[in-house]
């Protein structure tokens, strides 16, 4: 059953960003956030899924389109204009709604996508590329299938692989939170050979983790999770992952967390997708996701905003600055504290 819930969310500033990882401002610490002041950035996006943000202060982000294989990989600059990077993603229309592209991670001019439903890796070289040039040929972009790999682990009873987001280790290899196969896979930067880190064990008899978010910490990864139908509250938990693949349970009691990033302390803040709404739902109230019940949250379930519609990835810029996508109004917004 969490196939449908990844079917839902594939539907569908100038400052150094080195400053994204460290703290700006040596003098004074930085307190943690315990409310923001939202301000609109970008709007019109179309199923959108993943975002990263540049050394130049340039938003990449992924468009799970309107499921007639027109996903793409979209540039907005600071100014907010937009440029399609990428076009002709597999985009499907499967009962109700868009399945394809995931998340994406970039490093120096490198853009790692993910395609969860195509099961590949794209490297994209984006380092020539500025806002208003034409779309690269997708055809030419290197690609790896993970899903191939993932399939011979049979980690699940359906064999279901989703390479859903990824980040770079400290060793520098990168690592690939797969949602559908519940497990991390690592990809050697060297060789690009795929093996299996860690897999994560059921929340409940029968009911799937769905592994969403990661990033690494400084110390240890640190992943977020969706858990499967029916998505019952309380049920999704945060882990922490050491470099060896050690896996335990960090915070639990959340409900469909979709991505996370890290404050300047390092400190987790997680999005909540929605409330969900089981069958029956009721006369005024159908069952499915609730649009506008997203939120961000800390590592300890404190709501620090409220009211977005279907989140789908948040990152910090500078020591208080954050955007967050939401993927059912296909919006970026700047949260500021």
């Amino acid at each position: 059953m969490k196939k449908h819930f990844l079917s839902l969310i594939a539907f569908a500033l100038m400052a150094g960003l080195v400053a994204i990882d460290a703290c700006t401002d040596h003098g004074e610490p930085v307190p943690e956030p315990t409310q923001f002041a939202v301000s609109p950035f970008v709007n019109g996006l179309r199923a959108p899924i993943g975002m990263v943000i540049d050394e130049q202060g340039r938003f990449w982000v992924t468009e799970g389109g309107t499921g007639i294989n027109d996903g793409a990989l979209v540039m907005i600059t600071p100014q907010g204009v937009k440029t399609t990077v990428v076009a002709g993603f597999q985009s499907i229309f499967n009962q109700g709604n868009v399945e394809g592209i995931s998340h994406l991670y970039y490093e120096n001019g490198t853009i790692y996508l993910l395609h969860g439903v195509e099961g590949f890796l794209y490297i994209i070289d984006v380092s020539g590329f500025a806002s208003g040039n034409p779309p690269i040929d997708k055809n030419t972009i290197p690609k790896e299938n993970i899903r191939a790999y993932v399939s011979t682990l049979n980690l699940t009873f359906d064999n279901n692989s989703n390479a859903f987001s990824l980040t770079k280790g400290p060793d520098g290899h990168l690592y690939i939170a797969d949602a559908g196969a519940n497990a991390v896979i690592k990809r050697d930067k060297d060789t690009h050979t795929l093996s299996l880190f860690t897999t994560f064990p059921p929340v409940a008899p029968n009911r799937d983790p769905v592994p969403t978010g990661i990033v690494f910490d400084g110390t240890q990864f640190v992943l977020s999770s969706l858990t499967g139908f029916p998505f019952s509250p309380g049920a999704a938990n945060i882990y922490q992952v050491n470099t060896s693949g050690v896996m335990v349970p960090y915070k639990s009691g959340f409900t469909t967390l979709t991505h996370l990033t890290l404050t300047v302390n390092n400190k987790p803040l997680l999005l909540h997708y929605a409330d969900f709404t089981m069958p029956p739902g009721g006369p005024g109230n159908p069952p499915g996701f609730k649009a506008n019940t997203g939120s961000v949250l800390n590592e300890d379930g404190t709501v620090l905003f409220s009211g977005l519609d279907r989140p789908t990835d948040i990152k910090r810029w500078g020591d208080r600055t954050f955007y967050v996508l939401s993927l059912g109004d296909g919006t970026i917004k700047k949260l500021d504290y």
